[in-house]
This record gives structure tokens, C-alpha cells and sequence, in this order.
């Protein structure tokens, strides 16, 4: 099979995240653009809600084993527990300012957590890695 050079300008950002991707594989920028090229670019964190963005984004540098720790990570049952018994009290009676509040964060920080999860799931698959459901992490 012969060999044939290509002369492809690209964006900052993606040359960027693809010389990322090459680092943290420790593979040749060469062999990540030739894996993007058979089964497309990285997944992509710029659809992600802006406050996310930089989270995901950093999801790119991370190496194999550092992207699976991010995938096993399960929250505290504390919080778990709190968004329940705040959810629960919403349907019975309005929450204080205090309680509303809490709840936002707390939602704020599940759903990052769980983008950060998924991110890190996608970046696993396209870099190779059989990634079983969530359920039998």
C-alpha cells in the first residue's frame, strides 16, 4: 500500500486537542490523526452547557487510567440522600431559600458529574476501550 502525504490546515482548537489526545496516549500526533480520520474526531465538549465546557474540556488531557476513574466515580450516598429528601419536600410543601439554594447546587454538581462521566466514557470508546453500561461499572 503506497503512502500519500497530506497538507491539512486545522482549526487551533482541534490541532490542539488532537496533539492533547496524542499526549496522553503517548501515541504520534501522526496516529491520532490517522485513528480521527478512520472513525472520527474525538467527541466533542463544545455542545455541553458553558459552565461545563472547561470541565469536559479537561477530560481531554487525561490519560487511559486517569478517564476510568472518572467513569467508576459514584457520588456520596450523603448527597444522594439530600437531593432525594429536598425533591421529596418540594412536592409536599414549598423550600425555603435556603433549601431551593441547596438544591440547585447539589443538581448543579450531579448533572457535571454525570456529563464528566459521559465524556469520559465516550473519550474511553473512541480511544479503543470496550466500555461496559454504567450499570455494571
Amino acid at each position: 500500500m503506497s503512502i500519500q502525504n497530506v497538507n491539512l490546515p486545522l482549526p487551533e482548537s482541534l490541532y490542539v486537542r488532537l496533539q492533547q489526545t496524542a499526549d496522553s496516549t503517548r501515541q504520534s500526533l501522526t496516529d491520532v490523526l490517522l485513528h480521527a480520520v478512520r472513525v472520527g474526531s474525538p467527541p466533542s465538549w463544545e455542545d455541553a452547557p458553558p459552565a461545563f465546557q472547561s470541565d469536559l474540556a479537561a477530560l481531554d488531557r487525561l490519560d487511559d487510567e486517569a478517564l476510568w476513574r472518572v467513569v467508576r466515580f459514584l457520588p456520596s450516598e450523603e448527597s444522594i440522600l439530600r437531593i432525594e429528601a429536598l425533591l421529596a419536600d418540594r412536592v409536599e410543601r414549598e423550600l425555603t431559600k435556603s433549601e431551593a439554594d441547596e438544591l440547585e447546587q447539589l443538581s448543579s454538581e450531579a448533572d457535571r458529574l454525570m456529563l464528566r462521566k459521559a465524556h469520559a466514557a465516550a473519550l474511553l470508546r473512541w480511544r479503543g476501550h470496550a466500555v461496559p453500561p454504567a450499570d455494571r461499572l
